[in-house]
């Protein structure tokens, strides 16, 4: 499929909500699109985090990727953390998440990061498959840990 990907601003807003609220539900969450057309609002307009989104030669955005910005401390360098990426079900499978990601890593340069992680599911092997496809390496030397307070 050919894709263009490129920033996405409040004017997407709309169909990435819907697309994000897809991804949630990807995730065992509840429908909610209110929530996800509130949540994806302040991203954009805030700034907050960086949506790169594909579309269709006839303009339909198909999937996206958000990625959050952090330091790395030890680099004393910016960078970030590629937290979600989804695709349409229509789109899937026709390198789309590719171009997705290839993007992200270009932009992430672009903006002078040194560094560009991820997380994905141990059962997410087609994920992975894509992810080490393209050079990213597993991480086997940290534990991730989280709280939920």
């Amino acid at each position: 499929m050919s894709v263009k990907v490129r920033i996405a601003d409040l004017n997407d807003l709309d169909p990435v909500a819907v697309l994000f609220d897809e991804y949630r539900q990807f995730y065992a969450q509840k429908a909610d699109a209110a929530l996800a057309r509130s949540f994806m609002k302040s991203r954009l307009a805030e700034g907050s985090s960086l949506v790169l989104v594909t579309e269709t030669p006839e303009g339909e955005i198909v999937a996206f990727t958000q990625l959050y910005p952090l330091f790395d401390s030890v680099g004393a360098v910016p960078s970030f953390i590629l937290y979600d990426l989804f695709v349409a079900k229509q789109a899937r499978r026709q390198g789309v998440a590719k171009a997705l990601m290839i993007e992200a890593v270009n932009e992430a340069r672009r903006r002078g990061a040194g560094r560009l992680e991820l997380q994905t599911a141990r059962d997410n092997v087609a994920a992975q498959a894509l992810y080490e496809g393209l050079g990213w390496l597993r991480d086997n030397d940290f534990f991730v840990y989280a709280i939920h307070p």
